[in-house]
Order: C-alpha cells, then structure tokens, then sequence
C-alpha cells in the first residue's frame, strides 16, 4: 500500500511548469547501478507516467547509471564532483545547473545519489527537487538505513520519497511505502526488498506528479 502524503490531490502552487497536460521532462541524478532510473524510465516509455527522461548526470564516472541511460538511448553525462568527499563543489554544482537547464527539465529525481545537494542548485530548481530514501522518515535518515532499521530492531520500515532541502533527508515528504520486517531478515534481504518496494513508489508518485496532484509551493 502506498501512503501519499501532502496537499490534496489538484493543488499545485507553482504555476505554469508542472502541470497535468504537460509531459514532464525529468532530469535523474545517480551514483549507483540505477534500478530506479530504469523503473522511471520504463514507466515513461509505457505511458504510465505522462513524463520522459530528458537526461542522466552521475558523479560516478563509470556508474551503472550511466550505462543504463545509454542502453536506453537517453542523454547522460558524467560530472567530475570535485574536491569535496559528501558534497558537489562549485564548478560541479554549476555544471550540473547548466545540463539541467539546456535539458530543460522540469523536475530532478534524485535515485541513489551519493552527495547533498545545497545553495545555488537548490535555488535553481526551488521546490523541484525529489529524492528516494529506503526508510520511512523522519525515522533512519543518512546511510545505509536499512541497517540502521534492523539493528534497531523495527517491525515496520519502507521507502521514502521526499522533496529535498538543505538537511539531510529532511525535506517534506511526499508518500510512503511501509514493509515488514521479517525475523530472519539480513541486511541484504531487506534491502531487496526495500528496493523493491522503491520500483512501485517512484514511478507512481512521479505519475502523480505529472498529474498535477503534488503541491509544490507555499509550505
């Protein structure tokens, strides 16, 4: 079951970008294999969101990402991060702002990236910024929290989709996907399945998106 989270559905406060009849261009950013690129993608190709992908970026050169958006045809490019561990660097930033823009996107969807965004690409793209996370915030922000779901010993955990801001995994959130946890669970089975339940959240609230029933202003 998915729990969408927010305004009621038809309220949409940023005018004249996002709306129901006009297809989405999405801009993904990934530092991993990219299974939620691909599920996003997928979902466009077969009309069940009302969106294309109009370009891929990774911080990671040789990210799986990458070759997914290339095997499916679609723009992708690799942006050197800089000199920064957690973070893009200026000259990142801006380059990422630029490609963004040229592609001329009208939401970011953040699948799996490794590196908090922060001031000028925030502003940038104001309000248009998503991110999935594999635990039901507030709880288990941060790294690798479907470890931090088990070793707490939860019953319940799940994914996250959220708007993103200058916190870490802070941003308001926008639906949720709860699963159970199972006795013999192991990190990895989890995380399976975490993923998994991500492969139906994203792209359904990204169609909701399309469709106009996410607020993205005023809040």
């Amino acid at each position: 079951m998915i729990f969408p989270l927010g305004r009621p559905p038809g309220l949409c406060y940023q005018a004249g970008d996002l709306t129901s009849d006009k297809p989405l261009r999405i801009g993904v950013l990934g530092s991993g294999k990219g299974s939620n690129l691909v599920a996003l993608a997928d979902a466009c190709e077969s009309g069940a969101i009302n969106a294309s992908i109009a370009i891929v970026l990774s911080d990671v050169e040789d990210a799986g990402i990458l070759k997914q958006a290339a095997q499916r045809g679609l723009a992708e490019r690799f942006v050197a991060p800089g000199k920064f561990r957690t973070k893009l660097d200026e000259t990142a930033e801006a380059a990422c702002i630029d490609a963004l823009t040229e592609a001329e996107v009208d939401l970011v969807a953040l699948t799996g990236f490794m590196r908090i965004l922060k001031g000028d690409f925030l502003r940038a793209f104001e309000n248009r910024v998503i991110n999935i996370h594999p635990s039901l915030l507030p709880s288990f922000p941060g790294l690798e929290a479907w470890k931090q779901a088990l070793d707490y010993g939860v019953k319940v955990t799940g994914c996250t989709i959220h708007f993103v801001d200058q916190g870490i995994d802070t941003g308001r959130i926008i639906a949720q996907k709860p699963i159970d946890v199972k006795i013999d669970d192991t990190p990895q089975s989890l995380h399976d399945r975490i993923q998994a339940a991500e492969h139906e959240l994203y792209p359904a609230t990204v169609a909701r998106i399309a469709r106009g029933e996410v607020a993205f202003g005023g809040f």
